[in-house]
């Protein structure tokens, strides 16, 4: 069997050139990255603003498991079943970070013969995006740290720095460290931290942000540290913005590849959805819906954090209505939601698929409450049966929901004819009523006890010391109208990853609260979830090699 990069490689791409005709995007239009990766010029973003809009669908999973979902994969194959139907479709996803690359998950470009390329490029380096976003956060981090080595004139209080330095990699040892030692000439000795790249606020004020004076309004609301007086210190009172900006400035245009069935694809952004908002860039996705007909968008891990982020969140702030949803699961992830090892999960067992289907029942019944038409799709593998497959479908139409089997990873866009004529029926038949969740004037308690309790099936919160102080005080501040980024594990719907299935009976901990001001959001931390990760025994990297003829191999 052919891995996904070899798979990839393989893949004769058009030019990227090619790939924008469709789209009626000229070479003029294009910003090239070599043949095959493009950026879309601001020019003709402005162009295409009056176009009307095309329909949004959002593809979600269950909570992933070491069984693998395959929601990218669903996604890419989906866009690609929409071009064999002669649908004008495209697929907007998120960036790869370098950290589960070379971590756990490997790269994100989706699988098989449902992938977006080129392959390599898009999980390393690309077009320069996350280094970029990188090099202005720690720019921002400079500009603080010597603004507090040249007399400090707005009196921070280096016990309340909150701006974070940030690396896209994970490592352990950076996430407390401590800096300034040595001279007098070295600066001011002080505990500091690191966040993986895509975990900062500005990965999320980049992938939030309108256009360029947007973007900038944002920067300078990012609080970076508190006062004597615990006032806060904003990005524009260090003089920040200009220059972060100027870093910002080409990362803010949207990429434009191909799938392995040349579907155009943008791909822009990647915050992570256990911590950050978990969404592509509003740009992009603002940007397919003007391009195309149909734009199939995904939100990172379960619906439990993507989807509930991707709707009270970026949907709220950028105006977007998803006209439909795509929830997918498998049946392996099921039977391991039910209690079966992983290494069991090829045998038939339609008790353990009983047990474990509530999880993919909660995230049903959370999606509804949005009030957008669901499809269920299974992504299939060789070891399903009839009996399992036709257990799943029955369990779904009797939630009011569309079910359709997908192939994508064996055959591509032939083995996702039969969810997107699913999708087609469902946009015909069902008209989306999609609203939020909770409103802007209810107490940050209150939208966080929301999701607590409406979406996690928590019994209720539980807030450290630490919390309730911070609470009280970002309330005082004038934050207490934002919406909440809820920073959760993204295995289960508790904040115990070992909690599988539909947990009941348990109570969300909740650590640490701090306001991302210039995203828009304020971030609730709960249980051990971290925002720099640490590498495994046995990392992905161990596996990544390139040849004497330049070809990557062990990528995935």
């Amino acid at each position: 069997m052919k891995t996904d990069i070899e798979i990839a490689q393989e893949a004769v791409m058009d030019p990227i050139v090619k790939v924008a005709e469709k789209l009626g995007i000229s070479e003029d239009d294009l910003e090239l990255y070599g043949k095959y990766k493009a950026k879309i010029s601001d020019e003709y973003m402005e162009r295409i603003r009056e176009n009307p809009d095309g329909k949004l669908i959002l593809v979600t999973a269950i909570n992933p498991t070491p069984a693998g979902e395959g929601k990218t994969t669903t996604s890419v194959g989906l866009g690609e079943a929409f071009g064999k139907l002669g649908k004008k479709a495209v697929i907007a996803l998120r960036e790869p970070s370098l950290g589960p690359c070379f971590g756990i998950k490997g790269g994100a470009a989706g699988g098989g013969y449902a992938q977006v390329v080129p392959m390599e490029d898009l999980n390393l380096h690309f077009t320069g995006d996350f280094h970029a976003i990188t090099s202005a956060n720690n720019l921002c981090a400079a500009l603080l740290d010597n603004h507090i080595q040249q007399g400090n004139s707005l009196r921070i209080d280096t016990r309340q720095v909150v701006w974070k330095r940030c690396l896209d990699m994970n490592d352990r040892v950076l996430r407390n460290v401590v800096i300034g030692l040595g001279n007098k000439a070295d600066g001011t000795v002080r505990e500091d931290h690191f966040a993986i790249t895509v975990a900062t606020e500005i990965m999320a004020v980049l992938c939030l942000a309108k256009d360029m004076k947007d973007l900038k309004e944002r920067l300078s609301r990012m609080v970076v540290a508190y006062n004597y007086d615990g006032e806060p210190v904003t990005a524009g009172d260090i003089h920040a913005v200009g220059s972060m900006a100027a870093l910002l400035k080409d990362a803010m245009k949207p990429n434009l590849i191909q799938t392995l069935e040349h579907t155009p694809a943008l791909v822009h952004g990647g915050p992570f959805a256990n911590i950050a908002h978990g969404c592509n860039s509003v740009r992009a996705t603002r940007a397919a819906l003007k391009m195309a007909d149909y734009v199939i968008t995904e939100a990172g891990f379960g619906a439990d954090l993507g989807a509930e982020k991707f709707f009270d969140i970026k949907c709220r702030m950028a105006g977007l209505k998803p006209d439909a949803v795509v929830l997918v699961a498998t049946v392996r992830a099921l039977k391991y939601n039910g209690g079966v090892p992983k290494a069991e999960l090829a045998a038939e067992n339609l008790e353990a698929l009983h047990k474990g289907i509530v999880n993919l029942e909660k995230h049903i019944e959370n999606l509804q409450k949005y009030g957008v038409p669901v499809v269920v799709t299974l992504n299939s593998f060789l070891t399903d049966t009839e009996a399992e497959i036709s257990y799943v479908k029955k369990f779904c139409e009797e939630r009011g929901c569309e079910f359709a089997l997908s192939q994508v990873w064996e055959k591509g866009g032939e083995g996702g004819l039969a969810l997107a004529e699913r999708v087609l029926d469902t946009l015909e038949k069902k008209e989306s009523s999609f609203h939020v969740l909770y409103e802007d004037d209810l107490s940050l308690k209150e939208k966080i006890e929301t999701v607590a309790c409406g979406i996690y099936g928590a019994d209720g919160v539980v807030y450290s010391a630490a919390a309730e102080n911070q609470l009280k005080k970002l309330t005082g501040l004038g934050f207490g109208k934002l919406p909440v980024c809820m920073a959760k594990t993204q295995y289960s719907l508790s904040d115990n990853p070992d909690l599988l299935g539909r947990p009941e009976g348990f109570k969300l901990n909740v650590r640490e609260v701090y306001v991302s001001a210039g995203a828009g959001f304020v971030v609730v931390l709960t249980g051990a979830v971290m925002t720099m990760p640490g590498l495994p025994k046995e990392p992905a990297a161990f596996r990544i090699d390139v040849g004497e003829d330049g070809r990557i191999t062990g990528l995935f």
